[in-house]
């Protein structure tokens, strides 16, 4: 019998997806990794996952499924592979997207390495994304259920690791999922779903950036493109490009932030159509299923966004 390690964060999508496997066969536990000390980083614990609630949450679960169940402390990697990560982002005009790095280096790396010492053959989560092998490479392809597909989430997912990865719930809509958990009475089956990222659940990054740091980010200056100042920003942590509310600016027209330049602290805006381009740099790419990337491509520039088609050019190493 196969075994699969079940990561629970104590919301309803893990709970079905540790549902799932059991089902399947699979020898399953439940594993919650613990990714930092609310008290460290100054919030609540009824306001974050990691939660004790969160916790005994997927303990329920766990024991109704008659499964053992797990807390992995990884802390440590949490605070240097992703906290870390996200507070210099901001502080060099970026704006990320700790999940990936979390997905990256914990879930699909650390987990996946302790699931080999334990013994267990796959590691299970409650993305909505699937994983098929077409006879010769594993193939990460998005959700049946296009409005809650979480692929982008995984681009960085090597053959190695998706070969031992699940994804249970790739081939259900959210609603079907709710109708699963509260047909086998899980704790979790109505319980909201986080928008927030999970170490600011308040949404406020500068004022967690700042209280994290100690830093102040000094006040520097908005101007147009012709380096006309227009007036003074509050730092540049508080700011990400195609921002418009929050600029605190009396001007005739919206404006919108084009661009962030940390080296001199000034924010470059400009109206809607000074946002557009033809073409722009992006890098980290992963080329999951092939050794060269294709020279057209279907991409999407935001998640809810329409797809489109693109010609991708190589600039330098893992830049296009």
């Amino acid at each position: 019998m196969p075994k699969a390690m079940i990561a629970m964060s104590g919301g309803v999508d893990s709970s079905v997806a540790a549902f799932l496997c059991v089902s399947a066969g699979y020898e399953c536990a439940g594993i919650t990794m613990k990714l930092f000390d609310n008290e460290d980083i100054g919030i609540g614990r009824e306001k974050t996952c990691c939660s004790v609630e969160d916790v005994e949450d997927a303990r329920s679960v766990a024991y109704k499924l008659g499964i053992p169940y797990y807390v992995f402390n990884f802390s440590s990697d949490f605070n240097t592979q992703v906290i870390d990560k996200f507070i210099s982002a901001y502080e060099c005009g970026s704006t990320p997207n700790p999940c990936i790095d979390c997905n990256r280096y914990l879930k699909f790396n650390k987990l996946l390495s302790r699931r080999k010492e334990l013994g267990y053959d796959f590691v299970a989560t409650g993305h909505y994304a699937r994983i098929e092998f077409d006879g010769s490479r594993y193939l990460l392809k998005k959700a049946m259920d296009g409005a809650k597909d979480q692929s982008y989430v995984l681009y960085m997912m090597k053959q190695e690791q998706l070969s031992h990865v699940l994804f249970p719930l790739g081939t259900y809509c959210k609603a079907e999922t709710r109708k699963i958990a509260e047909e086998n009475g899980f704790v979790t089956a109505r319980k909201r779903e986080s928008q927030d990222i999970c170490f600011v659940p308040d949404g406020d990054y500068a004022k967690f950036i700042e209280t994290r740091t100690g830093k102040h980010y000094p006040y520097g200056n908005f101007v147009d493109r012709s380096g006309n100042v227009l007036g003074e920003h509050k730092g540049i942590i508080r700011y990400t490009v195609g921002q418009r509310k929050g600029l605190s600016l009396s001007l005739p027209q919206p404006l919108y932030v084009c661009e962030e330049r940390p080296e001199d602290n000034t924010i470059v805006l400009g109206d809607n159509t000074q946002l557009l381009s033809k073409s722009f740099n992006t890098s980290d790419f992963n080329w999951i299923a092939c050794d060269v990337p294709p020279g057209e491509s279907q991409d999407k520039l935001q998640t809810s966004g329409a797809v489109g088609n693109s010609n991708i050019f190589r600039s330098h190493f893992n830049t296009y």
